[in-house]
C-alpha cells in the first residue's frame, strides 16, 4: 500500500527528508576504556567522530604524568546520516556497544551542544562533571572566549553554567564569574 502524494509532500517519502538525509551527531556507547580506539577506528573509516578529552595529572608512587582522558567515560560521538551504511559500519566497529537512544536506534545530539563542548575544550576552560539537569533556566553567554555557549544556570549558586549533552544524560559545570549572559 503506497502513501498518498499529500502525505509524502507533508512528511517526506520514506527514507528522505532533511532529518534522514543530512549528517547529524549521535552519541555512541563504547566498551569500557575503548573510547580512543573507537574514535581512531571511525576516523580510519572516514566517519567524522568527536571524542572530548581532558588533561588530568595522575600521581604514581614514582612519578606524575599528565594524561588525556575521555570527558564522558564510555561515550564518543559520530556524525553520520543515520539511514546509511555508515550506521552499520559504526555498529560493527570494535569497541562500540551501540547508539544512545530508544532501542539503540540513536537520538541526534544537537549541533550546538557539540560545538559548545568543542569551544570549551579549545579554550582550555576548566570543567568538572555535574549532575544532569533536565530542567532549569537556559542561557547563552555573551562576550569573551565563551561567547555563544548555551547551557542551564545551576540552581546551587547562580555562578555556574551547566552544559548538558542530553542524549547521554551527562553535564559539565563551568564557572561563569565575570561573564554576561542572556536568558533564552
Amino acid at each position: 500500500m503506497s502513501s498518498s502524494p499529500a502525505l509524502q509532500m507533508e512528511f517526506g517519502a520514506v527514507g528522505t527528508g532533511p532529518l534522514l538525509d543530512s549528517p547529524q551527531w549521535f552519541a555512541i556507547r563504547t566498551r569500557s576504556r575503548h573510547e580512543k580506539m573507537v574514535a581512531e577506528e571511525l576516523d580510519r573509516q572516514r566517519i567524522e567522530s568527536f571524542l572530548p578529552l581532558v588533561k588530568k595529572t595522575h600521581q604514581w608512587s614514582d612519578r606524575k604524568k599528565e594524561v588525556e582522558l575521555p570527558l564522558f567515560s564510555g561515550y564518543s560521538f559520530a556524525r553520520l546520516v543515520l539511514c546509511s551504511s555508515d550506521r552499520l559500519r559504526v555498529l560493527q566497529t570494535h569497541g562500540v556497544a551501540g547508539f544512545v537512544g530508544v532501542r539503540g536506534m540513536g537520538i541526534p545530539v544537537p549541533e550546538q551542544q557539540i560545538e559548545s563542548l568543542k569551544t570549551l575544550l579549545a579554550n582550555d576552560v576548566p570543567v568538572k562533571e555535574h549532575a544532569f539537569l533536565p530542567i532549569g533556566q537556559r542561557v547563552r553567554i555573551r562576550g569573551g572566549a565563551l561567547d555563544g555557549i548555551e547551557g542551564v544556570i545551576s540552581a546551587q549558586d547562580g555562578r555556574n553554567l551547566v552544559i548538558s549533552v542530553e542524549p547521554i544524560h551527562r553535564s559539565l559545570s563551568v564557572c561563569i564569574d565575570g561573564y554576561r549572559f542572556e536568558p533564552l
